[in-house]
C-alpha cells in the first residue's frame, strides 16, 4: 500500500486575521499542554487501527510555531512511535514573526525540513491592511534565521486581489520570492469568507472586480513561470521537482489522517473529521464520519486543479477503464478560448482556466 500523510491542526493565534475562517483560539499555555498531550494519545490511538507507513508530515494552523519546538518534537516523537515514517517531507506552518521566538536549529533538529511562512505580502501597507502583526522587517529576519539555520525548502505566501492591490505591489512580493531563490510559492486569490471580521465590511471594502482580479492572478502567474518557476495547481508555483509533497496528495485523492480539533482525514474511501472544538478533543476525540470519497468524479475534481490535470494512463490504473468520452467531448468546447487543453493523454485546464475552475469542473465532469 501507499503511504498515506498525517495532518496535525494546531489551533493558536495570538490573534485572528479579519479574513481567516479557519479553526483557531487565543494562545493559553495550560491550553496548549492539555491539547499538545491529547494529540499525541490521539496519534498513538489511530496507529493502532490503522497500520500504515506515512511520507509527508504537515503542521498547519493556527500558528503552529506558537506551540514551542518542544511540543513540535513531542507530537513528532508521537508520529514516529505510533507508524513508520518513511523519509518524510515535514511542513510547518510559521509566522513571520518567528524569528523572535524559534530557535530554528532546534526545530530543524526536530526532523522538520520543510517551513511553510505566511508572507501574504512583503509591503507594509498591504500588511496593515490585512490586520497582520508582522512586516516587512520580520519577514526577512525570519527568513534569514531560517536559511541560517539550514532550511531551503520554503514556501511563502503571497495573497493576491487585496484591497487597492497595484501591479507593482504584487510584483514587489513576487520579486522577494525570486530574488531570495524560493522553491515553492503559495498565491491565493483573498476570499472573503462568512464569520470574518472582513465579512462584515465586504460592502465597504475597496475589492477588484473579477476582470482586475482575474489579471493579478494572471499577472502572478506569467511572472513567476518567467523566471522559472512551475505553475504546477492552482494556487501554486515551485522550482522544478520541489512541489509540496503532502498537498499533493489532496489533489491526487490519495490517503491522510489528520490529527487535532477541526482537521479531516481520508482513509479507506471514507472522509471524516474532528469537531471545531478544543475542548471536545482534549476531553475525548471522536470524529464524524463526513462522507465517501474517492470515486471517479471526486478524482477528476481533485486531479484538474493541477497542471498536469486528468492523465488517462492514471484514471486507468485506478479505476480499471479510460477517461469517459463525454469528458473528452465537454472539454474540447473550451480549447479554442484557451481555458482547457485536450490531447491523447488527457485533460488539463489552462492558468486561465483555473480562474473559472469550478465552473469549468462542473461542467465537464458533472
Amino acid at each position: 500500500m501507499e503511504p498515506i500523510g498525517a495532518y496535525i491542526h494546531i489551533p493558536f493565534c495570538v490573534k485572528k486575521c479579519p479574513y481567516c475562517d479557519f479553526y483557531s483560539l487565543p494562545l493559553n499555555e495550560e491550553l496548549v499542554s492539555a491539547y499538545v498531550f491529547s494529540l499525541c494519545k490521539n496519534i498513538k490511538d489511530l496507529s493502532r487501527v490503522y497500520e500504515r507507513e506515512i511520507d509527508s508530515i504537515y503542521f498547519g494552523g493556527g500558528t503552529p510555531n506558537l506551540i514551542g519546538v518542544d511540543n513540535i518534537g513531542r507530537i513528532l516523537d508521537a508520529v514516529h512511535c505510533g507508524f513508520k515514517v518513511l523519509n518524510p517531507e515535514i511542513t510547518v506552518e510559521i509566522n513571520p514573526s518567528a524569528h523572535t521566538n524559534i530557535d530554528f536549529r532546534k526545530l530543524k533538529n526536530t526532523g522538520v525540513n520543510r517551513l511553510s511562512i505566511g508572507m501574504q505580502s512583503i509591503n507594509d501597507n498591504e500588511l496593515f491592511n490585512l490586520g497582520r502583526r508582522h512586516n516587512s522587517h520580520d519577514i526577512k529576519q525570519t527568513l534569514y534565521k531560517a536559511k541560517n539555520a539550514g532550511f531551503y525548502n520554503i514556501s511563502l505566501d503571497v495573497m493576491l486581489a487585496l484591497p487597492n492591490q497595484k501591479d507593482e505591489d504584487l510584483i514587489n512580493s513576487l520579486s522577494f520570492c525570486v530574488e531570495n531563490n524560493l522553491p515553492h510559492v503559495s498565491a491565493y486569490l483573498l476570499k472573503i469568507e462568512k464569520n470574518t471580521d472582513f465579512y462584515k465590511i465586504k460592502n465597504i471594502l475597496p475589492l477588484p472586480d473579477e476582470e482586475r482580479t482575474a489579471d493579478l492572478y494572471l499577472l502572478a502567474s506569467d511572472y513567476l513561470t518567467s523566471r522559472g518557476y512551475e505553475h504546477y495547481e492552482i494556487s501554486n508555483f515551485c522550482r522544478k521537482g520541489m512541489e509540496s509533497r503532502h498537498n499533493l496528495k489532496y489533489w491526487n485523492c490519495d490517503e491522510y489522517l489528520g490529527f487535532g480539533s477541526s482537521a479531516h482525514s481520508f482513509m479507506n474511501g471514507k472522509r471524516f473529521y474532528y469537531p471545531r472544538s478544543i475542548e471536545k478533543f482534549i476531553e475525548n476525540p471522536v470524529y464524524v464520519m463526513d462522507s465517501t470519497g474517492g470515486d471517479t468524479k471526486e478524482f477528476c475534481m481533485l486531479r484538474l486543479r493541477l497542471a498536469e490535470g486528468i492523465k488517462n494512463e492514471e484514471y486507468k490504473q485506478r479505476f480499471g477503464e479510460n477517461i469517459p468520452d463525454i469528458y473528452y467531448d465537454r472539454a474540447r468546447k473550451y480549447v479554442d478560448s484557451g481555458l482547457v487543453s485536450v490531447d491523447e493523454s488527457g485533460i488539463n485546464l489552462t492558468p486561465r482556466g483555473f480562474l473559472v475552475s469550478n465552473a469549468l469542473v462542473v461542467d465537464i465532469i458533472y
